[in-house]
């Protein structure tokens, strides 16, 4: 999975399929093309770049690449911030030496879980790079419980194993492709930032092996960087949710993100995640009766 040129030739080949001549400006000759989008030397034309010189960038032959040329790649292939970052991960590996990887640390620190602990009305969890969820409040346990079934005890869930070996991401996520679609992103450009990480590499080789689906979505290449936006979910509890979330990087714990979902205020959903909020909360007996028939 490091970047060689095969990872980054692979790349730069699907952003080229996906765009036409039209789209780029350039005139098409002829009704018939060898490639279902941009040729190299027209993708070097747009960048500004000889052809022999691109394609050595696509075969990871170029050594170190200078920043006017990555944002003329960029910019002839219409990428996105977090495409040209990965294109920059994998042009940056590619160009080094192996190192020893960078790590998160399994566990969050005390202060952190205080935080999560200390945001009761709405749910929160922290996850790594690989989507490890390594902790949680209580409303956010309760937000992913069908993720934490099945689970050995002391084991934590990997959100990515989830969505492609559960039978339970389905009727959690109804619209599953686009979480599926999300949940790859994600990988993809983790994996461009840390190649050398092993639990990553044999994570992908597990999913690659057990499912079709994650399979034909990682050979895409897409990827993503989720900051905010909305999760639709249903729980097995309180039913549909729709709820709003932000990404708060833990800059004391490299590798660890902090995601906080709300929902919008006098909602169903705000209504929702008020009963699963007292479904997790110590109760008496008939305190849970009155919440079951509310429900």
């Amino acid at each position: 999975m490091a970047a060689d040129g095969n990872e980054i030739g692979e790349f730069l080949r699907t952003r080229r399929d996906r765009i036409q001549p039209d789209d780029a400006g350039l005139p098409a000759y002829g009704d018939r093309r060898r490639v279902p989008g941009l040729r190299r030397e027209e993708v070097a034309l747009l960048a500004g770049v000889s052809v022999e010189y691109y394609t050595r960038i696509e075969r990871g032959r170029a050594g170190a690449v200078s920043d006017d040329i990555i944002e003329g790649i960029a910019q002839a292939l219409q990428l996105d911030d977090a495409e040209r970052a990965h294109l920059v991960d994998l042009l940056r590996t590619g160009a080094s030496r192996p190192t020893r990887r960078r790590t998160s640390q399994p566990r969050v620190r005390p202060e952190v879980q205080r935080v999560l602990d200390a945001m009761t009305g709405a749910p929160a969890i922290v996850r790594n790079g690989r989507l490890d969820i390594l902790a949680t409040n209580q409303l956010g346990r309760a937000l992913y419980a069908p993720a934490y079934e099945d689970l050995g005890e002391g084991d934590a869930p990997n959100l990515a194993r989830f969505q492609f070996l559960s039978g339970r991401s389905e009727a959690f996520y109804p619209n599953w492709d686009r979480a599926a679609h999300d949940c790859v992103s994600l990988l993809r450009a983790e994996a461009g930032r840390d190649p050398y990480d092993r639990a990553l590499t044999d994570l992908i080789g597990e999913l690659s092996t057990r499912s079709d689906e994650f399979r034909v979505r990682w050979a895409r290449h897409n990827v993503s960087d989720h900051r905010t936006g909305q999760k639709v979910a249903h729980h097995p509890v309180v039913g549909d949710l729709t709820l709003s979330y932000e990404t708060l990087e833990l800059p004391g714990d490299p590798g660890q993100t902090m995601l906080v979902y709300t929902a919008e205020p006098d909602s169903p959903s705000a209504e929702a995640l008020r009963l699963l909020a007292s479904w997790t909360a110590p109760q008496t007996p008939g305190e849970r009766e009155a919440d079951v028939q509310a429900l």
